[in-house]
């Protein structure tokens, strides 16, 4: 759709629109603004968003892909290795997905942050929590995404029987080492810590 068309018309709602993607746009809200208690950034949620619109896509093929399935294809399409993000499209192409146009209607941070404030009127509530908080809750739901991720692969990789087995546990730490004293924690316990109080 032209600009001229379009009128002040976000790309995001359009895509909501288009998709069917109904009860997107108060999630996207909610998340944002941190209506159940953590905020989403917008980079996540663009991520989110876009992958919404490739299962909207999957389905409108006949496909009924599951999550896990829609997230790995949709890292495989926003990544560098051009080989792999290939192979992603013309499976997706024989499958009856308009990949193009998929990929054209995938949205960046800067426009959901332009449809939120636009089109919703939202706006981030005053900043009255602990910043050392919110930076653990972050960390902590990344080492969470990142377990999911790998959990899936290997649940993937052991049905097509590249690995032995899909039960593996898998664990996330992300950790903090002083140069100075050596410590080497938990970055969350340094965090609440605040620090390793070591003397230089």
């Amino acid at each position: 759709m032209s600009e001229s068309n379009a009128g002040r018309r976000t790309k995001v709602a359009r895509v909501i629109d288009e998709y069917g993607l109904t009860q997107m746009g108060a999630r996207l809200e909610a998340a944002w603004t941190g209506e159940g208690g953590e905020r989403t950034s917008l980079r996540d949620l663009a991520d989110e968003f876009n992958e919404a619109v490739l299962a909207a896509a999957m389905r409108e093929a006949g496909s009924a892909p599951l999550a896990s399935e829609v997230s790995g294809t949709y890292e495989t399409l926003s990544s560098e290795t051009e080989p792999d993000a290939t192979r992603a499209r013309r499976r997706l192409k024989r499958e009856g997905v308009d990949v193009d146009g998929v990929e054209s209607d995938f949205v960046t941070h800067q426009a959901l942050h332009t449809y939120l404030r636009r089109d919703r009127g939202a706006s981030l509530p005053e900043d009255d929590g602990d910043r050392r908080d919110r930076t653990i809750e972050s960390i902590e739901k990344l080492q969470g995404r990142l377990a999911a991720v790998a959990e899936s692969g290997l649940t993937s990789l052991a049905a097509a029987g590249e690995v032995d087995r899909d039960d593996y546990d898998v664990l996330v730490t992300v950790r903090g080492v002083c140069p100075e004293c050596g410590v080497d924690r938990p970055v969350g316990e340094l965090l609440r810590e605040g620090g390793c109080d070591c003397e230089d």
